[in-house]
């Protein structure tokens, strides 16, 4: 009797790299692509993300940097593959390659779409956005408008038990 298998091949649906466009110093846009790391790669770089969120999570920020600059090169290298020295060889500024390696993290430690919505917003994954972020995403509103929006207190006119009645603005109490 045959046996049955209820599981596709892993290649039918795991994605073996990310093409990232990304506009260089001289301003033109080249994809990148970022291969799957190996999973000695990938099994570190787990080891070194789970680290630091246990540590960003304890409710207070650590003492000290949770990766040194030595470590954070390392995991942006075991990130990129061989994209790392590509992306410095054609001298992509520091936001640009911090946010392609962060892309190629969450790819690695979640999934395609994980990165893609860090890709997209610069935001980590499942955290809310701020309220600045929030406004913008409003439908018609613009920040002005939204923070606006709060309706000014109710006046007390002196009427609250106990208060003292309040002067006519020539020293003398209304009446």
């Amino acid at each position: 009797m045959a046996e049955r298998n209820d599981f596709e091949a892993l290649d039918n649906f795991l994605d073996d790299y990310l093409d990232l466009p990304v506009k260089g110093r001289d301003g033109t846009t080249r994809v990148y692509r970022i291969e799957d790391p190996s999973a000695e790669d990938g099994i570190r770089i787990e080891r070194v993300t789970t680290l630091a969120v246990r540590l960003a999570s304890g409710g207070t920020a650590p003492d000290t940097a949770v990766l040194n600059d030595e470590e954070e090169r390392d995991l942006f290298r075991l990130c990129l593959g061989d994209t790392y020295d590509q992306l410095l060889a054609d001298g992509v500024k520091w936001s640009p390659f911090k946010h392609v390696a962060l892309t190629a993290m969450f790819w690695v430690t979640s999934d395609k779409d994980t990165a893609k919505q860090f890709w997209q917003t610069g935001q980590q994954p499942g955290k809310a956005p701020n309220r600045e972020t929030r406004r913008r995403q409003l439908p018609g509103s613009s920040g002005s408008a939204a923070a606006s929006s709060t309706k000014p207190p109710a006046s007390t006119s002196g009427t609250r038990a106990g208060s003292k009645p309040r002067s006519n603005g020539k020293g003398k109490p209304r009446t």
